[in-house]
């Protein structure tokens, strides 16, 4: 009965992290081993059914225990998804203290308790990791069904003495937590608290030290409560990726390059052909639609005449070039327009020469 009491209260407070959150368990995932050493308070023992030689003798006994230790080692295997199972071996050790004995319901007399008493066996557990959201805690509960050995070595009093090992069938319930041991892939620290029903009734047979007679009785469940530090080694624990790298800023991109148009005049003529026409209209309507922020308007000669006389000329080119483009809608603001003369020469060629592809204003929509 205490071992579903023990169970249930296990349920109930594990129930709040059983949310679609909790459902991301620690990755357990395959094969692990796990050990744990600590603390072990057995309840008080009840001895009845006295038998005094052919006797019988009424009443019972209750026999105090000192806290004694623990120990237990476990092979198990993890399923990726927070359930596990495993097989494992433990071993209980604790010393007798006082017996109380009852006649007819009544107290009667104490004695001194020695020897101790002794359990191992094996248990096959199920557990459940629970992820609350915490990368270095992760609670988990189970429970166990399994088979002890008791052995009293020997159960003893100032009035007579039992030495046997005994078997019976056995409960556990666990609730614990682990900790990520960061450094170690795989490893765990682990806490836990196991309670532990040792179901039946055992019956032991020894000798009364008084009347010399021999005696026996019987010894009904036994109780354990027991808190254990341990380790835990999962050996297929994927290592945590590595941190993701910083974030790239996006380069600026990249200016879209310069589209440039050229216009051609008549030697020693700054007037528009119609051909020099088209090409302005066509420069007009593509920096409308290509997001330019300014039109340099550059005005160019060949090397005939004067250096001075060819940097006036390639002013009235550029200047004519430009009213052009404010008459296709192109505002003013956006335009720079300047001569170069004779510089810069799309053809080289020595001084004095007529070459039409020099007589040019060049248009850059940037």
């Amino acid at each position: 009965m205490k071992f579903r009491i023990a169970l249930l209260a296990a349920t109930v407070l594990a129930a709040p992290l059983l949310s679609p959150h909790s459902a991301r368990a620690q990755p357990v995932n395959g094969l692990y081993v796990s050990g744990g050493f600590g603390y072990n308070k057995e309840e008080k023992l009840k001895a009845k059914n006295f038998i005094d030689g052919s006797t019988e003798v009424p009443g019972f006994a209750k026999t105090s225990v000192r806290g004694g230790y623990t120990g237990q080692a476990s092979v198990g295997y993890g399923f990726n998804n927070g359930f596990r199972v495993e097989l494992e071996g433990d071993y209980y050790n604790n010393r007798y203290n006082n017996a109380a004995i009852f006649i007819n319901g009544q107290p009667s007399l104490g004695s001194k308790a020695y020897g101790y008493e002794q359990k191992y066996g094996g248990f096959i557990n199920g557990l459940y990791d629970l992820d609350i959201g915490l990368p270095y805690l992760f609670p988990y509960v189970g429970g166990g069904v399994g088979y002890q050995y008791i052995g009293y070595n020997p159960i003893a009093s100032n009035y007579g003495y039992a030495d046997k090992v005994k078997g019976a069938l056995a409960f556990q319930g666990i609730a614990g937590l682990s900790f990520p041991i960061a450094p170690v892939v795989g490893l765990s620290a682990t806490v836990e608290y196991r309670f532990m029903e040792v179901t039946g009734t055992r019956k032991l047979n020894g000798q009364n030290f008084v009347d010399g007679n021999a005696t026996s009785f019987k010894l009904g469940h036994e109780y354990n409560n027991s808190v254990l530090l341990g380790l835990r080694y999962a050996f297929d624990v994927a290592p945590p990726p590595p941190p993701p790298a910083p974030y790239p800023v996006a380069a600026a991109p990249a200016p879209a390059p310069a589209k440039t148009y050229l216009v051609f005049f008549d030697w020693d003529k700054y007037s528009l052909t119609p051909r020099a026409l088209d090409i302005i209209a066509q420069a007009a309507s593509d920096s409308k639609t290509q997001s330019t922020t300014t039109i340099a308007v550059n005005g160019y000669t060949d090397t005939s005449g004067s250096a001075a006389y060819n940097q006036g000329l390639s002013v009235r080119r550029a200047k004519a070039v430009q009213a052009q483009l404010v008459t296709d809608g192109v505002p003013a603001s956006e335009i720079t327009a300047q001569g170069f003369g004779d510089t810069n020469l799309l053809v080289p060629t020595g001084p004095g020469v007529r070459e039409p592809q020099n007589r040019r204003v060049q248009i850059v929509l940037q």
